[in-house]
């Protein structure tokens, strides 16, 4: 498990073992069963998460009970209700798992420490939150200028395992679509 955060690490820099494992003792590895909750909205948020198996769904419930899916976390994926997390605020989003998973989990206190004694971590987690941002406007831009199909087709194109992992209810959700629309495009 450890080496794939290594792996994911020195996507962008490079660590030597040392490094690494003065990186590793920032972080807790943990292991969570199908449906269980990472984060729940309206609770305190201690950790960003670093996806090593599994499925995860990040939602926000509205008022009238409705489920917004704002993003499917796979291996590979850093994950949380960032907002909470970085202004130490309660959650407005919920973080459950719809596969069993594993993660290794940091603190916002321990991030800014593992950045204060090593800036290429810092760097590290500055490109991700770039390439984040940039994938959290593509997929707004894609909201409010694309049509289901359009979306459907993007979904596709961009994410294929996913489609074999996630049930049709909860792909109509993350595509702002009723289950009947979906099963309209995918016929």
């Amino acid at each position: 498990m450890q080496e794939k955060l290594r792996e994911h690490f020195e996507k962008l820099i490079s660590l030597t073992d040392e490094e690494f494992a003065f990186v590793l003792s920032h972080f807790t590895f943990r292991k969570y069963k199908k449906h269980q909750f990472l984060i729940q909205q309206g609770d305190a948020v201690n950790h960003t998460y670093f996806v090593v198996s599994g499925l995860l769904k990040l939602s926000h419930t509205s008022t009238d009970d409705k489920e917004h899916i704002l993003l499917f976390a796979m291996e590979d994926w850093w994950v949380s209700d960032d907002h909470a997390y970085l202004t130490k605020t309660n959650a407005t989003m919920s973080l459950d798992c719809l596969e069993d998973t594993s993660v290794f989990c940091i603190t916002l206190e321990d991030n800014q420490k593992l950045f204060a004694a090593m800036p290429k971590m810092e760097h590290f987690f500055l490109k991700k939150s770039h390439s984040g941002y940039i994938a959290l406007q593509r997929r707004l831009l894609s909201l409010l200028t694309s049509s289901a199909a359009e979306r459907y087709e993007q979904l596709l194109k961009q994410y294929p395992a996913l489609m074999q992992r996630v049930n049709k209810t909860l792909l109509a959700s993350y595509l702002g679509v009723t289950r009947e629309t979906l099963s309209r495009l995918t016929s």
